[in-house]
């Protein structure tokens, strides 16, 4: 029916501007991470970014979280985390951390509402990242496994009717997010080991008592 109404090419000049919006948006909350980590654990933190490429170069060409992780422990351990706190926060991290696919999965939304011009509010957005924020947690760290966890709840964005799983409208969502899910993934990743820093100056001050290695 899009391509009958002419409609496909008019989608596709689109998404590609929505694509560079959301990896700018990745970057963007990547160093913000690193910035936070940096400032509680007192390390630099373009070298704890520098420290990351190889763990997000792994994760472009993997698509997994999971797949990710042995490069990401490697990562972890240039940073300075201790072992046993990498050995638990980069695995679990690759589990239940996806605000990279959060991103992805809000702003595509968003801009599925605004090109079939479906009415979308702070009302509404807001519970649906909230709802997501919570199913993220069951999310597998798979290829595409966070746009299927998702799902279920875009009617919370579209409406009843048009965000119904089989419609086109889903359709266009799977094929938006897939497009950049490598780099939704590499987000990912990378704040899992953002977030290894702070757990592990945590640890050190709170209960080992020492000091952080620095970077």
């Amino acid at each position: 029916n899009m391509t009958y109404s002419g409609k496909t090419f008019a989608i596709l000049s689109i998404l590609w501007k929505v694509f560079l919006v959301v990896i700018a948006m990745h970057l963007i909350y990547i160093v913000i991470q690193f910035l936070v980590a940096g400032l509680v654990s007192g390390k630099n933190p373009f070298a704890l970014i520098r420290n990351q490429i190889p763990g997000y170069a792994t994760a472009i060409g993997t698509q997994s979280s999971a797949a990710t992780i042995p490069v990401n422990l490697e990562c972890a351990e240039k940073d300075g985390i201790l072992e046993e706190i990498r050995n638990f926060v980069v695995p679990l991290c690759a589990n239940i951390h996806m605000a990279g696919s959060m991103i992805t999965i809000t702003a595509c939304a968003t801009a599925v509402c605004l090109m079939y011009q479906l009415p979308i509010s702070l009302g509404t957005v807001v519970p649906f990242i909230m709802t997501l924020g919570i199913a993220m947690v069951a999310s597998p760290g798979a290829p595409g496994g966070s746009i299927m966890t998702a799902l279920p709840f875009l009617y919370m964005v579209f409406g009843v009717e048009a965000g119904d799983v089989n419609g086109p409208i889903c359709a266009i969502m799977v094929a938006l997010y897939i497009t950049q899910d490598s780099f939704g993934t590499a987000c990912n990743v990378s704040g899992d080991n953002a977030i290894g820093v702070i757990v592990d100056t945590i640890y050190r001050k709170f209960i080992r008592k020492d000091s952080a290695v620095k970077v």
